[in-house]
């Protein structure tokens, strides 16, 4: 294959694309050898492979056009809007490398939608070290925040209007009863399940990607949400007793429970299986308003700056990555914080009222309404937001720590 134009001069290939960028030229090609099965024509398949070969990257589409403008004498035009365009997205390697935020940060909610993964990171086996060194960061970053996160429990399930408690009359109360070891009730289970609940997803979301019809290394936004809502339905469904149990163990006396299997034991004794999913409906609802505003607020803020900066850099930068996470977290967090909040309820009627039966969704939803107001809904929302920057920034630089530990290597 050769390259005509008008420029006299020795070239490098990447300096000639962005030659026919910069002066509006059309890439002419002479065909020589395409031909590759022998079968008297010309396959789009191997246009795309071959010019795939030589680093740039054009749609099956734009290969089929290309040969329908074909000439007789062999000569193939490709026009300069095409190449720029080609130019433009062949970085999307980069910008997954980099871009990548369900992994990194943990905010303590496990609901974001599975990031990309590169070719390259799943035939180098990359995948799983990043999933690893996530893995690592969110117990990291839960531990540090566990006191807030109990708070928000007991704020959740105790406050009222009579009882108003505040994040500092909350954290008194709680150390009061049990003594500063008392703060990182729940947080056990809370680490354990990291483990489960990734595998699921990640293996699910790969899955559902397969049976959604999809080989591009990239879905588009609105396939990464049904697949990455889908996902988290399987995975939040098969790990949802170990919620349960955080918040029971969260909410507990001291010598209430001896630990993780003794309070199994008893809530399954005195309530039945179906106990351990209490609370399941909100928690499933919760999943699609908090995954579709975080990716979409994510994905609006990446473009942005891909848009703006994304010429010189596909790395934004560590500034740029939390404050796109963090925002992206809070708001899907604030959407969803409702349906979480009748959830944790659901799931501590038992333990606080004493009936095992409980009330639906739809009956507490009316309730806290009629008694508290629609602020009722937000109750624990100070503690929750509270523990967004620092458990965002405590995972974000765990993450990179355990990541060159495990020699996973970045462009």
């Amino acid at each position: 294959m050769t390259f005509l134009s008008s420029v006299d001069v020795q070239l490098d290939f990447e300096e000639f694309v962005h030659y026919l960028q910069d002066y509006d030229k059309d890439l002419t090609l002479e065909v020589k050898s395409f031909d590759k099965t022998n079968a008297g024509y010309i396959d789009p398949k191997e246009l795309v492979q071959s010019l795939r070969d030589l680093g740039v990257h054009i749609s099956l589409q734009q290969a089929e056009n290309a040969l329908k403008s074909m000439e007789k004498n062999g000569m193939i035009t490709i026009s300069s809007n095409c190449v720029a365009k080609v130019e433009k997205t062949a970085n999307l390697p980069e910008i997954i490398l980099y871009w990548k935020h369900s992994t990194i940060f943990d905010v303590g909610d496990n609901l974001l939608v599975p990031d990309e993964f590169t070719l390259e990171e799943k035939q180098t086996g990359m995948w799983w070290r990043h999933l690893v060194a996530g893995g690592g960061a969110g117990a990291v970053s839960r531990t540090c925040t566990a006191p807030l996160d109990r708070l928000k429990v007991m704020m959740q399930v105790y406050g009222s209007r009579t009882n108003n408690m505040c994040i500092m009359s909350g954290l008194t109360q709680m150390i009061r009863e049990g003594g500063p070891r008392s703060l990182w009730r729940g947080n056990g289970i809370n680490i354990l399940k990291i483990a489960p609940e990734t595998a699921l997803k990640f293996m699910a979301y790969e899955q559902i990607k397969r049976l959604i019809g999809s080989d591009k290394e990239t879905l588009s936004i609105l396939e990464r949400f049904v697949a990455g809502s889908m996902a988290g339905v399987i995975a939040q469904s098969t790990i949802y007793p170990m919620e349960v149990l955080k918040t029971r163990l969260a909410l507990r006396k001291t010598g209430q429970y001896s630990g993780i299997s003794d309070c199994a034991k008893q809530i399954l004794r005195r309530e039945g299986l179906t106990a351990f999913y209490k609370g399941y409906v909100p928690n499933i609802l919760g999943i699609i308003p908090y995954a579709g505003i975080d990716l979409a607020i994510y994905e609006t803020l990446k473009n942005r700056y891909l848009q703006q900066y994304g010429s010189s850099s596909s790395d934004p930068g560590v500034l740029v990555l939390l404050a796109c996470g963090t925002v992206s977290s809070t708001c899907g967090q604030l959407a969803s914080y409702p349906l979480a909040l009748v959830r944790t309820r659901m799931q501590a009627q038992a333990a606080c009222d004493g009936d095992s039966r409980g009330v639906s969704m739809s009956t507490l939803f009316r309730q806290i309404l009629q008694s508290e107001g629609p602020a009722g809904l937000y109750r624990g929302l100070a503690p929750n937001f509270l523990k967004v920057i620092p458990a965002v920034s405590i995972s974000y630089v765990v993450y990179e720590h355990i990541k060159t530990q495990l020699g996973v290597t970045s462009r």
